[in-house]
């Protein structure tokens, strides 16, 4: 019965974030915009990380791999959106759809554990100074990655398993404009009890373990930046941490609000634009957060473009 059931649905009918043709044409052009930002300042950035030997540092293989995630999981939605603006019928195959929520969710998550690992960086650089080389060796930076990307595999595999297992024989409109794990429990004919338990689990811990690897790793540099004597130390420190400290806040923030709730206050229309925020706004921030207010990342592009640095 599971199967016939499922297989009554074998394509997704997106709604969209607006149906005004007008407003789809502005929001086409807005976005279009945003998302070719997104892809110069990520690919700018781990293009200039890879090829400027000064910025062969922990910090900055940490940050090279944020350009990364941020690109993966941006780009699984972002052409998408695009394309379905100009469209009148915004239709998704059932496969396509488990495929582009797979890329989403993995990157997503990887990117939480890989925010984490650039706190625990700066806590090691600035605490334990005397030790960065050795507690932040090649082979412990290669092993946080490995461990980042590994639990986006798992949580990836999870979800879309649990949630593409589930039986969509109603209607086939997906109230949304990519395929998110909400929408798409609302649409299920299915118990979705499990579902969602498991999605508030899955997504709490990964949430609130690296949240507290984030909060401990920052306690420890507040107590260390408090002790400190100079205060053009303090200043480096906390221009250090400033733009990670951002960059987490605007993420978290985003993320906790989408997926931390119960299902019964959602609000499908207004998450939305809250989905808008973290899939395409952050991912094209996150390199003018970190290149801004970095030296070292404004110095090496000087180089690129011929300038010298002064």
């Amino acid at each position: 019965m599971d199967k016939e059931n499922h297989s009554m649905v074998t394509e997704f009918i997106f709604t969209g974030i607006t149906q005004d043709p007008q407003l789809q044409i502005i929001f086409f052009a807005v976005f279009l915009l945003v998302y070719l930002a997104n892809v110069v300042g990520n690919v700018g950035m781990i293009i200039l990380i890879i090829t400027d030997t000064q910025l062969h540092t922990p910090m900055y293989f940490f940050l090279c791999n944020l350009s990364f995630v941020d690109l993966g999981y941006s780009s699984a939605i972002a052409p998408r959106m695009l394309a379905d603006f100009l469209t009148k019928r915004k239709v998704i195959s059932f496969s396509s759809c488990a495929t582009q929520f797979a890329f989403f969710v993995g990157f997503v998550d990887a990117e939480c554990y890989v925010l984490a690992a650039m706190a625990y960086d700066r806590f090691v650089a600035i605490c334990r100074p005397l030790r960065y080389s050795a507690l932040m060796s090649r082979r412990v930076c290669l092993a946080l990655m490995l461990g980042s990307y590994l639990a986006g595999l798992v949580s990836l595999v999870t979800h879309t398993a649990l949630t593409f297992s589930l039986s969509y024989c109603g209607s086939n409109i997906l109230n949304h404009f990519f395929c998110e794990i909400p929408p798409l429990l609302a649409l299920s004919c299915s118990d979705t009890y499990i579902s969602e338990i498991l999605l508030f689990s899955l997504c709490g811990f990964i949430e609130f373990s690296t949240i507290l690897i984030i909060f401990i790793s920052y306690a420890f540099i507040l107590i260390a930046v408090i002790r400190m004597r100079s205060a053009e130390g303090r200043l480096k420190a906390f221009s250090t941490c400033g733009s990670h400290l951002t960059g987490v806040t605007l993420f978290y923030g985003t993320v906790m609000f989408m997926y931390l709730r119960p299902t019964s206050s959602y609000s499908l229309d207004q998450d939305k634009w809250a989905s808008v925020f973290y899939t395409v706004i952050i991912p094209m921030l996150n390199p003018l957060i970190y290149s801004l207010r970095n030296k070292d990342v404004k110095a090496a592009l000087k180089k690129i473009i011929g300038k010298k640095p002064q």
